[in-house]
């Protein structure tokens, strides 16, 4: 049944989804170029409120979940697991006041209204999963950003979305690029659950009528124990919440 009353509902998702990216690029690109980054964030911002508002017309349920004293002010980094493409916009909207920026793949930055061209002057790191180098070097200058301007990160250190629901091996160099240049900051899990659910029979169509959830857990001071060892019991955290 759920998969039927997708049929019907998902052309209606995907056509508001669509439309309001193509509506705020070029809000976007006003808000950029004559207003600053704090206008272009407000959009960016609105326009990922509107994104998630789509989930509902397929009759999903979005559960945001921060019971921790986050610090508004000191960078962070959020690390969490990567279900779906529709992990994004919650991430985006509901985590706003720490100035989260995602670290994406290069491929990204190209052909997606809204998407790429926030990708491309939000200030986050655009990676080159086949250039070692290059994707080291986009983490080092973001860490300096992130120190500089007391913003945080959003990373998936699985690499790739899990397709059932099921945590990858979290790899720990990403994070450990960005302490280097930014030491001070916090590491925030992210538990994300049943957003792979959504995409179960892919983009089309929806699934429909399921409750998905966003849950911050307790964050961890880097403090000196060696990074791997920190990612890895943040990936037993988060694997505790969803499997």
């Amino acid at each position: 049944m759920k998969k039927f009353l997708g049929y019907i509902l998902s052309p209606f998702a995907i056509v508001a989804f669509l439309l309001l990216l193509c509506i705020f690029h070029p809000i976007q690109w006003i808000c950029y170029n004559w207003f600053g980054y704090a206008a272009h964030k407000k959009s960016v911002d609105i326009l990922n409120f509107w994104l998630v508002s789509t989930f509902y017309i397929v009759g999903n349920v979005v559960t945001f979940t921060n019971k921790q004293n986050l610090p508004v002010g000191r960078p962070m980094i959020f690390i969490a697991n990567h279900q779906s493409i529709f992990d994004i916009p919650p991430m985006i909207y509901f985590l706003r006041k720490y100035h989260a920026k995602f670290i994406s793949k290069v491929e990204l930055t190209k052909g997606i209204p809204s998407i790429s061209y926030n990708l491309k002057v939000g200030g986050g790191a655009n990676i080159d999963r086949k250039d070692a180098r290059q994707s080291i070097t986009e983490l080092v200058k973001f860490g300096n950003r992130m120190k500089e301007n007391k913003w945080s990160a959003m990373i998936f250190p699985e690499g790739t979305r899990s397709k059932d629901g099921n945590v990858k091996p979290f790899q720990a160099a990403g994070v450990a690029a960005l302490l280097k240049k930014c030491p001070e900051a916090l590491l925030v899990p992210v538990a994300i659950k049943n957003s792979w659910k959504m995409i179960r029979y892919g983009l089309y169509p929806l699934n429909t009528f399921t409750p998905m959830s966003w849950e911050i857990l307790e964050p961890i001071e880097p403090g000196k124990t060696p990074i791997d060892e920190l990612v890895k019991e943040i990936e037993d955290r988060i694997r505790g919440v969803v499997e």
